[in-house]
């Protein structure tokens, strides 16, 4: 399988203070990689190398064919980004954060203006065009958040903690566009805290001290740790009942 992200020996320190160690690992074009580990486990200084965001003090690491330390332009062209916060302006209208975007990773108005409809049909806000983002719920928020970072058919789309503070039902529709995008073959790579949602990743690397403590499949981390949900397995991850591999 075509791979879009991969590391090798990734690290990053900061100073003496290694927040990365090390890691390996890929991930697949259309593959739903989650990302997971408890706060202080590296995983967003992680993510920030593979965003373009941040130089590994060691290793080498690859996304979309772009290599994170020469090309880090390229990579920010070629990827979509959301996080908790929703990644919107709350002072600019539905259309006016649509069209800054858009813009920034350099559509035509002529595209984003009619991709534009199909999509606010889509989510049922039409009506909300011109309505201040700060004014709309939480909900439309975060699936208006997510057509924002896939809006130009990024090859992948990084979500970082994408569906804190929504009630359950929001979470529900918004792993529906999850599906639906990584269907139409944008990878996704998404970290969260809700276990139940790593459910949902084909696989997953639990990152504890800076380590990749396991990487597989739900399933296949359940089987191997002997644990009736994820939240088990990670609790014996960060524990320390097996160690760091």
């Amino acid at each position: 399988m075509e791979q879009v992200i991969y590391t090798n020996n990734l690290t990053k320190k900061f100073g003496a203070f290694t927040a990365v160690d090390n890691i390996t690992f890929h991930v697949n074009k259309g593959e739903i990689f989650g990302f997971l580990g408890a706060n202080g486990a590296g995983k967003t200084t992680a993510m920030r190398m593979l965003c373009g965001l941040s130089i590994p003090t060691s290793g080498q690491g690859y996304v979309a064919g772009c290599d994170i330390v020469k090309e880090q332009e390229k990579i920010k062209k070629s990827i979509g980004y959301m996080s908790q916060k929703f990644s919107l302006y709350e002072d600019l209208t539905v259309w006016e954060n649509i069209k800054l975007f858009a813009g920034i990773y350099g559509m035509h108005i002529k595209d984003i203006k009619k991709k534009a409809d199909v999509i606010l049909n889509i989510l049922d806000i039409t009506k909300e065009r011109n309505t201040l983002v700060k004014h709309i719920p939480t909900g439309w928020k975060q699936k208006l958040a997510f057509s924002v970072a896939v809006f130009h058919n990024p090859k992948i789309v990084f979500l970082d903690e994408p569906t804190g503070g929504v009630d359950p039902e929001a979470r529900r529709q918004f792993w529906e566009m999850i599906y639906s995008a990584a269907n139409d073959g944008i990878t996704i790579f998404v970290t969260t805290h809700y276990m139940d949602e790593a459910e949902y990743c084909d696989r997953i690397s639990i990152m504890v001290q800076g380590k990749i403590a396991a990487l597989a499949s739900p399933k296949e981390l359940k089987d191997k740790y002997n644990a009736k949900d994820m939240d088990e397995v990670f609790s014996k991850l960060v524990e320390g009942t097996y160690g760091v591999m």
